[in-house]
């Protein structure tokens, strides 16, 4: 969606209205931004963001700058119309120092200062000055400079005027607290990622992202007057498209907007991704189901104008016409009603049948003006529906049985005494000689073990037919019990704790990953509840006289054996090597591995669907040489491969 001309619009003091004051953000800050890891330290600079991307879905704001400091703190430079900077109505203070002091306060609740905004709480920029050590934002706006500093959420100065200006603006620049965050460590290419998506999103906007912490100045200016349809284009860069055109439709109604790009690839998966005024509803919402609908009666009516589809065939179901597409729903509207905290489902009833309606109308004249595009998709459809089809007996195998019901379940399983799934793990252990260890070491009344042995089907280059019977993926599925796919079912899941345990080599790395790519791809609901994680075996073992210690990675053991003042040449310290998880003993394993008590689990999240689609992509695709340049530009990254 381009962004807007401008149109004059007041905004002023009244604009900002307050519904509560700042309490507490210091001491929970999860509670605000999710986490104080380096998710949590990201998301401040997308607070921030936000506010300067709703200038310019108003009209008033096209070029953003973010700048990393060399100090690691971040300046958000933009050409909107400036935060207004005269006495508040309601609060008898500076607007400025309201919009940065109090939560709950902001320009987008009555609809006047914005009509479309993504950031509808208001607690942005205190929230992140909360969080900050310092703080310092400039205003220009009227002709003159106005500024005021901030400690930790608390004003130093007043706001006072530093000088003259030609033209309107914001400049933040804030310094995370290090008594708040873990690390204060900004990733380029975390950051990189999440404005290009920006950037697609609002064509004709332009962002640029300079990093300053190193001597050679990095900058990165992303402009896609494509938009969407740059979008869909740059997610399929590494994948086969089976037709070159993308389908692209739009329309406006009071109040609310809408475009969608599609475009099919030969993959055998779906990636309709969804955004609502700039955030991605990662669950979906009324937008996402319209457009599910109103593709499959399209294409269904088209197949049967055209005889694709005989009188005594039945429908195309919904799963098999969306095989393979790349769809990106973009809708903009002025009162969105986003379900939850989180803001990842949209609820908003009519957009449901707006997005019906323009699909209906629009996709069908495209269709009928493009029948080469039409056949193709239309037979990809069949074939998918026809191999779906034949699948369908097989996929009784996958079905769960109750928790009693334990004569379904595959016979490398030893499962756990437990038969609340809120208190059962289960270990899936790359090799049986691991396996055994595991089974030995658990503790047998919560953890089920399930060994792995070979490389298992990559579900990046099969169709879903293919996983049913399959000999390594089935005994998965069937441990789980929740099916997958289309049948997935979380409330008959059998284990809410997924600990994938691989070796730390070259080979358990693969094996870990074609794990991840199928619960992605055919079993995403795990990974959205939290279900699955991935185990930290140790590297080492470092032994000196009776003194004991594990370590995880190379970086760990320097770490230790600075700390302790020992070298690794002296004769005294022995150094194991940990090759596999199956050259650990059982009580070793535990206690290292599998115990909740001193154990390290990584748990997998789904912060951002497209860079995830992007990464399995271009890991476990057709194309070779994607994947080739994806090892050589973060091959100096890793430190250790075994890590």
């Amino acid at each position: 969606m381009k962004i807007p001309v401008k149109q004059e619009k007041y905004y002023g003091d009244e604009q900002i209205q307050v519904l509560e004051g700042l309490e507490a953000v210091r001491k929970r800050p999860s509670m605000y931004i999710g986490t104080t890891s380096s998710r949590g330290l990201h998301h401040l600079v997308y607070e921030i963001m936000d506010n300067s991307i709703d200038e310019a879905l108003a009209g008033y704001c096209d070029l953003i700058q973010v700048v990393i400091n060399k100090d690691n703190s971040i300046t958000n430079i933009d050409n909107g119309r400036g935060i207004p900077v005269g006495m508040h109505p309601q609060m008898g203070i500076s607007t400025l120092e309201v919009v940065h002091t109090v939560l709950h306060a902001g320009g987008k609740f009555g609809g006047e200062g914005y009509n479309v905004s993504g950031g509808l709480h208001g607690v942005g920029a205190s929230v992140v000055n909360a969080l900050s050590e310092w703080m310092e934002v400039k205003v220009m706006r009227d002709g003159k400079i106005y500024r005021q500093k901030y400690e930790r959420g608390v004003p130093v100065t007043k706001v006072e005027v530093i000088g003259d200006c030609e033209k309107d603006g914001t400049i933040t620049t804030f310094k995370p607290d290090p008594e708040i965050f873990d690390e204060i460590d900004f990733d380029y290419e975390t950051l990189l990622k999440r404005f290009r998506e920006l950037a697609f999103l609002n064509r004709g906007l332009t962002i640029k992202l300079i990093d300053d912490r190193n001597e050679e100045r990095k900058e990165t200016t992303l402009h896609y007057e494509g938009g969407i349809v740059s979008f869909v284009k740059y997610i399929n860069q590494n994948k086969n498209t089976i037709h070159n055109d993308i389908i692209y439709l739009n329309a406006e109604k009071e109040n609310a907007e809408i475009e969608i790009a599609i475009q099919y690839t030969d993959t055998y998966v779906e990636n309709v991704f969804s955004f609502a005024n700039n955030i991605a509803t990662t669950e979906g919402g009324t937008h996402v189901t319209g457009f599910k609908s109103a593709i499959t009666k399209v294409i269904n009516d088209y197949a049967r104008k055209y005889n694709f589809l005989k009188e005594n065939e039945k429908n195309i179901s919904g799963e098999d016409i969306r095989e393979g597409i790349t769809a990106i729903i973009n809708v903009k509207l002025l009162d969105p009603q986003f379900e939850g905290q989180t803001k990842t489902k949209l609820g908003n009833a009519d957009i449901r049948s707006f997005t019906e309606t323009v699909l209906n109308e629009k996709m069908q004249y495209i269709l009928e003006e493009n029948p080469k595009t039409a056949k193709i998709i239309i037979d990809k459809s069949i074939t998918s529906s026809r191999a779906r089809e034949a699948a369908r007996k097989a996929r009784e195998l996958t079905r769960r049985k109750t928790a009693l019901d334990t004569t379904s379940l595959p016979g490398k399983l030893a499962d756990c005494q437990e038969r609340d799934p809120k208190l059962c793990e289960l270990f899936i252990v790359e090799g049986d000689s691991a396996g055994g260890s595991a089974k030995q070491g658990r503790d047998r009344k919560f953890q089920a073990i399930l060994p792995l042995w070979g490389k298992m089907l990559n579900v990046e280059k099969a169709r879903a037919d293919k996983i049913y019977g399959n000999e390594k993926l089935t005994p998965i599925i069937t441990a789980l019990g929740a099916g997958f796919n289309e049948d997935m079912d979380l409330t008959k899941l059998r284990y809410h704790k997924i600990i994938i345990m691989a070796d730390a080599d070259v080979d358990g790395s693969h094996i870990r990953t074609l794990l991840l790519t199928f619960i992605f791809r055919y079993m995403k609901e795990l990974i959205e509840n939290g279900h699955v994680y991935i185990a930290q075996p140790p590297l080492y073992k470092i032994k000196k006289g009776k003194e004991e210690h594990y370590v995880y990675n190379d970086r760990d053991l320097n770490k230790l054996m600075n700390e302790k003042g020992w070298e690794k040449g002296d004769p005294g310290i022995a150094i194991q090597r940990y090759k596999g998880l199956g050259e650990m003993n059982p009580d070793q394993l535990w206690e290292t591995t599998m115990n909740p008590e001193t154990r390290k689990l990584l748990k997998v999240d789904l912060n951002n669907p497209v860079i995830a689609d992007e990464i399995f992509t271009i890991l476990m695709g057709e194309k070779v040489e994607p994947r080739k340049e994806f090892i050589q530009k973060y091959a100096k990254q890793v430190a250790n491969l075994d890590i």
